[in-house]
């Protein structure tokens, strides 16, 4: 119970942390929000009636109190843009980011699982290097590239895929594709890593002895223990996740909160800014709380006092 109680006080540390720091960096940036929700055309005195209208003619501070009173009240504000209330906005692209992240996830993880358990057992050989070097490759690739390779390639050239949107299920395949691949080759290169250290460990040259399969020794004695660290892993990548998905919701104008977010500082929507990066802040802290108590269950070594 204190863990939890204390796990949960600093998640509220990083939450007030994450939106003080957003707001003070959306402010420094130069930019007019009240200039760019008024036109290119607007005369001084109706910017100046939209600024006095939404506020921002007050200080920063006062600004940022005034925003935190209403995240207490359980307001997000409206969007200077559309003026539609932010938890309205977000409710409606929260479902396909959601859908995006979980298929790149799954993807990244079979792509982990199976990647690690092939190329462990050839550790050393000349497969094992050349999958490396492939890896390396992968991993130093921006998703930003590989989705507009695959858009060229997949969508445009070869026509085997819709070239971005929503709609039915072609559409999620190459974005989801371009999310999962970069984070499932380094799950695979992680689990190839403690596959190898765990396969010299004393019980699983018992098991060995013991007459059991290579296939058992590798996906049943040596992966619990080896696949525990990657289970910690997911959880803290996925910020990196959801970075991503910024990315490639922008590449393919996937309707989700990426977009959103990509949207909103181009129109200096605040906001929608502040709203879409205090949600990715508590799905981060909630995903790696969710983490930590998963792996209290798998490894019952670990105690949470």
């Amino acid at each position: 119970m204190r863990y939890l109680i204390g796990r949960l006080m600093w998640a509220l540390l990083i939450l007030v942390g994450t939106t003080a720091i957003t707001f003070a960096i959306v402010f420094l940036v130069p930019g007019d929000p009240a200039r760019v929700v008024a036109g290119p055309r607007a005369d001084a005195a109706t910017i100046a009636s939209i600024r006095r209208e939404l506020a921002l003619d007050l200080p920063v501070p006062v600004q940022y109190g005034r925003y935190v009173g209403r995240l207490l009240r359980g307001d997000l504000g409206r969007s200077y843009a559309t003026r539609e209330p932010v938890a309205e906005i977000l409710a409606r692209r929260l479902p396909s980011t959601a859908l995006l992240a979980a298929t790149g996830l799954a993807i990244a993880i079979v792509i982990g699982l199976l990647g690690g358990l092939v190329t462990a057992p050839l550790a050393g050989t000349w497969m094992d290097r050349t999958a490396l070097v492939l890896s390396l490759g992968l991993l130093s690739a921006p998703v930003f590239w590989l989705g507009m390779l695959a858009l060229y390639y997949v969508g445009y050239r070869w026509r085997l895929l819709p070239l971005g949107g929503a709609g039915d299920v072609r559409h999620l395949i190459l974005p989801a594709l371009v999310l999962g691949t970069g984070t499932g080759v380094y799950y695979a290169r992680l689990l190839h890593t403690n596959l190898v250290s765990v396969l010299g460990a004393d019980y699983v040259r018992a098991a060995r002895a013991r007459g059991a399969s290579a296939l058992r020794v590798v996906a049943v004695h040596a992966l619990r223990n080896a696949g525990l660290p990657l289970l910690t892993v997911i959880g803290l990548d996925f910020a990196a996740l959801l970075n991503g998905v910024v990315l490639t919701e922008t590449v393919f104008h996937w309707p989700g909160l990426g977009r959103l977010a990509f949207d909103a500082v181009l129109s200096l929507d605040v906001p929608v800014i502040m709203g879409t990066v205090l949600l990715s802040a508590f799905l981060v802290v909630a995903s790696n709380l969710a983490i930590d108590l998963l792996y209290r269950v798998v490894d019952p070594r670990i105690r949470l006092g």
